[in-house]
């Protein structure tokens, strides 16, 4: 989701209403995936080197204080099943506690899996899918697979995405499911992720229905 801070100065208000009109645009995506029968939705909110921003801060205050606005109209009006994913030891306890009480929350709500990569990066779940292998190997002889992997993953039981939409107008993937986006379809648009509109949603989802997927065959 890149573009909230560029959008901000292109409109000349703060970042704190650059980050607040992205929240803003989740709702919407979250509506459109509801309508389109889409199940899973994984939004890359905060990766482990945006930790590192002066910026960051401004983020964690947004998420305490539209906490509760934003669980209730996913619970109540969505019902949308949220999850986390990411290193949390190295965030503020009251961040913390807010990530455990959004799961616990909205865990039987059923009509959209939201998943939410938060201090996430790819090298740290290799880090923990490797330790857990290796956990695992110490008790038992194991055989290193696919499957094995899969089961390991932060999301094990989430299938491998079919499109990737990265906003703000850079074509790379920044450490975001380097294994998981090895067979999906990726859509590079230069649109800032406030600005994100249903139209433009829509056409990458009628482009990606023409596109015959091989999967390497």
């Amino acid at each position: 989701m890149d573009g909230n801070v560029r959008w901000a100065k292109k409109n000349k208000v703060s970042k704190e209403e650059g980050y607040k009109k992205g929240l803003t645009k989740i709702n919407q995506i979250v509506d459109i995936c509801i309508e389109n029968k889409i199940k899973y939705l994984t939004l890359y909110a905060l990766s482990t080197e945006n930790l590192e921003r002066p910026s960051v801060n401004i983020i964690f205050d947004i998420f305490k204080g539209n906490y509760k606005n934003f669980v209730d109209n996913m619970t109540e009006k969505k019902k949308v099943k949220i999850q986390v994913i990411g290193k949390r030891n190295n965030l503020p306890k009251n961040i913390q506690k807010k990530i455990f009480n959004i799961e616990r929350q909205t865990l039987n709500n059923k009509l959209l899996n939201l998943n939410i990569a938060f201090n996430y990066g790819f090298v740290n779940e290799l880090i923990y899918l490797i330790n857990n292998i290796v956990n695992l190997s110490s008790n038992k002889n194991i055989t290193v697979n696919e499957a094995l992997i899969n089961k390991y993953l932060y999301l094990s039981d989430v299938p491998d995405p079919d499109i990737l939409i990265r906003t703000g107008g850079f074509s790379r993937l920044s450490n975001f499911f380097l294994f998981q986006l090895r067979y999906s379809e990726l859509f590079f648009t230069k649109t800032l992720w406030p600005e994100l509109s249903k139209k433009e949603i829509l056409q990458i989802f009628n482009q990606y229905l023409k596109i015959e997927r091989k999967y390497g065959l």
